[in-house]
């Protein structure tokens, strides 16, 4: 008797395509706001978004907005969504989020990085270098939030329950 070790298929990943999805840079206070000689207070925001697009393909994306003020006037504003196309077929069902919450943004992480970089050396200011990003930190933290949630919804929904 075979056993189902034999049939089983090896698990497949691989990248096909990293691209910049989109690109946003806005300069509101140009020109004054070179003159400007203090050190920018720089706010980071960063989202990961993982979604099936057709049969054993997966397109994951990290979208970051970057903004630099001086004295509350706003240096500029980047927003960058840098995406990849991965093909990821023959693995449990289970180990799928980990690989689109982990494995894939931190291959797309130094793309998005270089995006920023350019970006912002190209309009006219010094480069902005993202620091490194512990996706499995913020994958974890995700999931006991998103379980926070839920758990936060249901005790409303009893509570809901009995007030009527």
């Amino acid at each position: 008797m075979e056993t189902d070790m034999n049939n089983q298929q090896q698990p497949v990943f691989a990248i096909e395509k990293i691209y910049v999805k989109d690109l946003s840079l806005e300069i509101p206070n140009a020109p004054r706001i070179f003159l400007e000689r203090e050190t920018p207070e720089v706010n980071i925001q960063l989202h990961t978004k993982g979604e099936r697009v057709d049969e054993g393909m997966y397109e994951v994306a990290l979208t970051i907005t970057v903004t630099a003020k001086v004295k509350e006037k706003t240096m500029f504003l980047v927003e960058v969504q840098q995406a990849g196309i991965f093909q990821i077929r023959h693995v449990p069902e289970a180990d799928m989020d980990p690989v689109l919450g982990i494995a894939c943004p931190n291959i797309v992480f130094p793309y998005l990085r270089e995006s920023v970089s350019d970006i912002v050396t190209r309009a006219g200011f010094h480069a902005v270098i993202l620091n490194p990003v512990n996706f499995e930190a913020l994958y974890h933290q995700g999931k006991q939030q998103a379980e926070k949630n839920v758990a936060a919804a249901e005790t409303a929904g009893e509570a809901q329950k009995v007030t009527h």
